[in-house]
């Protein structure tokens, strides 16, 4: 039995409900800034302070506060005490599989990737 274009991997049958299809926008929404997504990209990665993505990320420690604070509020990260520090981790598997996702799909350059060999 095939996929039709309107099933997920998981098999599902109805399209999404509007509460889903909003949260979904609002998740790809929050990860439309370059900023964040190169955030997502280095706590994809491993668990690092305020400091250390700022210095990766190349913007202030102000700069990268606010915006590890909206990833926060929208669940895509959570952070954890280390002593004194605090450290940015992105646990949900889902977040870690489509952040890797779209990284595969775009090349260095900018254009998209080609298809792996089937």
């Amino acid at each position: 039995m095939s996929t039709s274009p309107a099933q997920s991997s998981a098999g599902a049958e109805h399209p999404p409900p509007p509460a889903q299809l909003t949260a979904a926008a609002e998740t790809f929404a929050l990860l439309a800034s370059p900023i964040r997504l190169h955030l997502m990209w280095l706590i994809t990665h491993g668990s690092y302070d305020v400091s250390t993505l700022a210095t990766h990320a190349g913007t202030s420690i102000a700069t990268t506060s606010q915006h590890l604070a909206k990833l926060r509020l929208a669940g895509l990260i959570t952070a954890h005490r280390d002593g004194r520090r605090t450290l940015y981790v992105a646990e949900d598997p889902h977040v870690i599989t489509l952040i890797g996702q779209i990284f595969d799909h775009i090349a260095p350059d900018g254009s998209l990737a080609p298809d792996p060999p089937r």
